[in-house]
């Protein structure tokens, strides 16, 4: 970790202007655009960036994450992934952090005839929206990725979509929020009531329904973390989206030679890893990219999604609630939502006209639970994608 913040101000001082309950990507991201917009912020957490961040493969995914039904959703991810040249930019050039911030693109693959047939379904939905998606044959595939299996019937670039290290990201949104004069107070909040500030922004992951009464739940990922051997870079420079036998995997390559290979998608609220999806992951790996057998297995993790009844974020202030904003219920769109998640919430702060993205986002869309509960979970207030 590069930095730390400043000691939380004592109660003599002037209240602070905003209290984001939270520090994963999120909520840095919005204690960093207030404190440079001159408010005076705290951010809650016991354990900054511990939560769901840590275990994200930080895929910023606009194109290849456009599914039926989610159009909303989508016009919301492609104008947060426009934003994200410059906020690494940015963010690199203030604190002097890599984030490992990489743009080759994505390809999506379909291994069988069954799997081609499957993507190409996406793909024709993803061309009507006039997204960029490029359909390859075999032959073009492995121009591209020459280390992609023989078996794998076809695929598509989508070239906007990049991808980012969250392991990187979080300590230099870190390092940010601190040069912009935000201080950590390294308690969990139980209760809203708890926080004293003008404005508390629940960027809490997981732990916002306890607070807010939302319908934010915890959705499992269980992710695997390889290397390859002697220190090289991995053998592909794209991210690889696709199917295998059925089984969805994408594959995520690192300069200094980790792939991320992931994810399942559980209803369920442990972070156990459990044999069967290690060994699913790994063989729809393997089938896709073969030399990932001679890979070195360095890490299996599991993490917590907070994921919507929608899939979409909860963006907005609570009801009867003007001084308590929500930003969270990211789902697997935690990384790739910071810039423009930390852009509205901050004009929400100072008190500029709700921007016309809010609206589809506004908490009222659930009928939630009265706000202000209390809870014993904690409020990493990570998000993952």
């Amino acid at each position: 970790m590069t930095g730390r913040f400043p000691s939380p101000p004592s109660s003599d001082r002037v209240r602070p202007d905003v209290a984001v309950v939270g520090a994963g990507p999120i909520g840095l991201s919005i204690a960093w655009r207030c404190a440079t917009r001159g408010l005076r912020v705290v951010v809650h957490d016991p354990a900054p960036g511990s939560g769901a961040s840590a275990v994200a493969a930080g895929m910023l995914s606009p194109v290849a994450e456009a599914y039926f039904g989610e159009r909303q959703l989508t016009e919301l991810l492609l104008a947060s992934a426009a934003r994200w040249p410059g906020f690494a930019a940015e963010l690199t050039e203030v604190t002097g952090v890599e984030i490992g911030y990489r743009t080759e693109g994505t390809l999506m693959v379909g291994l069988t005839g069954d799997d081609l047939a499957e993507a190409r379904r996406l793909w024709a939905y993803q061309q009507g929206l006039g997204l960029p998606v490029t359909p390859l044959r075999p032959s073009e595939l492995r121009d591209h990725e020459p280390a992609l299996a023989p078996r794998v019937r076809g695929g598509a670039l989508a070239p906007t979509d990049h991808q980012v290290d969250p392991r990187l990201l979080v300590p230099a949104l870190r390092v940010a929020a601190q040069q912009a004069g935000a201080v950590l107070v390294p308690r969990p909040v139980q209760r809203l009531s708890d926080v004293d500030a003008r404005v508390t922004v629940v960027a809490a992951g997981c732990g916002a329904a306890a607070l807010t009464g939302l319908p934010v739940r915890p959705v499992k990922g269980q992710i695997l973390r390889l290397r390859a051997p002697d220190g090289v870079a991995p053998g592909f420079r794209h991210v690889i989206r696709g199917y295998a036998d059925g089984e969805p995997v994408y594959l995520v390559p690192r300069a200094d030679g980790e792939v991320v290979l992931g994810a399942t998608v559980e209803e369920r609220s442990d972070t156990t890893v459990t044999a069967g999806a290690v060994q699913r992951l790994l063989r729809a790996g393997v089938d896709l990219l073969p030399e990932l057998a001679e890979y070195d297995l360095v890490e299996a993790v599991a993490g917590l999604r907070p994921g919507t009844p929608d899939n979409a974020p909860i963006l907005g202030p609570l009801p009867g609630r003007p001084d308590v904003l929500a930003a969270t219920g990211h789902h697997r769109h935690g990384i790739v939502l910071a810039p423009i998640t930390a852009d509205l919430i901050a004009d929400l702060v100072l008190g500029g006209g709700p921007d016309p993205l809010l609206t589809p986002l506004r908490p009222e869309r659930f009928s939630a639970r009265t706000p202000g509960g209390s809870s014993d979970r904690s409020t990493e207030g990570d998000q993952w994608s």
